[in-house]
């Protein structure tokens, strides 16, 4: 376990290292000089020439490069272009906003899919069974922010039940933080529930066919019994795959629920860095998505090989 671990660890720095090439030549392509914009139309050559060689796009790009990710690896994401205040401070202020949400909104998903699922795997023969999957369907074809609107419609329009958006810090009113977020945390949830349950429902009865579970029913267990005791383990495995790449899913869709809630998470200030022409600043929010999504799929592969120890030695 510990080489196949240090065999992850190893393709898991790579592919960071791969990430950031491939992240900071993407931003440098793109069009419009940071010292211009900053200074605007009306800049001089001379002052546009002397920001230049204080933001330091005046060097060549493999050394700007070098010196950004080098950075990065030392916690340093560089400073704003706009703002000038580190980029990483402002990094580290949206990013506990957007984790919280993207957990709630996967906690409320694994709530939903895990029994729903395994309801409708047991009862697939079931008029409810088939009602379930056929709900399921619906539900994943509903895009996140689509599914945002008509919570604030019903929940904060019609009902007036809860905020349709704004976001108060828990040390602030853990009451109102908590309101403000069970319409995003639906969002969010909801959907990707409706896509794991597919899932589970798949994988279950995947299980149900198997031999092992038809010989410990013949010893006298019960559906459920077997199932539980028996199934809900190797059901698990491809569960969890799917789980790691809905996880990654649900961060990016994240970004446009903040936007839809007015949240101050990772994206708010990824659009607003664009809106801004902040290319440092949308360059590290990029980054740290992309190794957020880089370490879910560590965590998956490990959980996988924790639930088959055959797949240890297959990579």
């Amino acid at each position: 376990m510990i080489l196949y671990l240090l065999k992850r660890l190893a393709v898991l720095l790579a592919s960071t290292a791969v990430a950031g090439v491939v992240v900071f030549a993407f931003m440098a392509v793109l069009p419009g000089d940071p010292a211009e914009i900053a200074l605007g139309v009306n800049a001089t050559p001379e002052a546009v020439a002397r920001l230049r060689t204080e933001f330091g796009t005046d060097r060549p790009p493999v050394v700007q490069f070098l010196d950004w990710f080098g950075g990065l690896l030392q916690g340093d994401f560089g400073t704003s272009y706009v703002t000038t205040s580190p980029v990483g401070e402002q990094i580290a202020d949206r990013l506990g906003v957007t984790a919280v949400l993207v957990l709630g909104g996967m906690l409320i998903a694994l709530l939903i899919a895990v029994p729903v699922g395994t309801f409708a795997a047991v009862h697939h023969r079931d008029p409810l069974g088939a009602a379930i999957s056929a709900a399921s369907q619906v539900g994943i074809a509903v895009p996140a922010f689509l599914a945002g609107i008509l919570l604030v419609f019903v929940f904060a329009v019609q009902a007036q039940a809860l905020p349709s958006g704004g976001y108060v810090p828990f040390a602030e009113d853990p009451a109102a933080w908590l309101r403000g977020l069970v319409l995003p945390w639906l969002s969010l949830g909801l959907v990707q529930g409706a896509v794991l349950t597919r899932y589970v429902r798949s994988a279950v009865l995947d299980v149900m066919r198997e031999d092992y579970l038809r010989t410990a029913r013949a010893k006298g267990r019960g559906r459920m019994g077997a199932l539980w005791r028996h199934g809900l383990r190797n059901a698990s495995i491809p569960v969890v795959t799917v789980l790691g790449l809905q996880l990654a899913t649900l961060l990016i869709g994240a970004v446009v629920v903040e936007r839809v809630f007015v949240i101050p998470g990772l994206g708010d200030l990824l659009l607003n860095g664009v809106a801004g022409r902040d290319l440092l600043l949308v360059q590290g929010v990029v980054m740290v998505l992309v190794v957020a999504v880089l370490l879910i799929n560590f965590v998956v592969d490990v959980c996988y090989a924790t639930l088959d120890p055959r797949l240890r030695g297959a990579r």
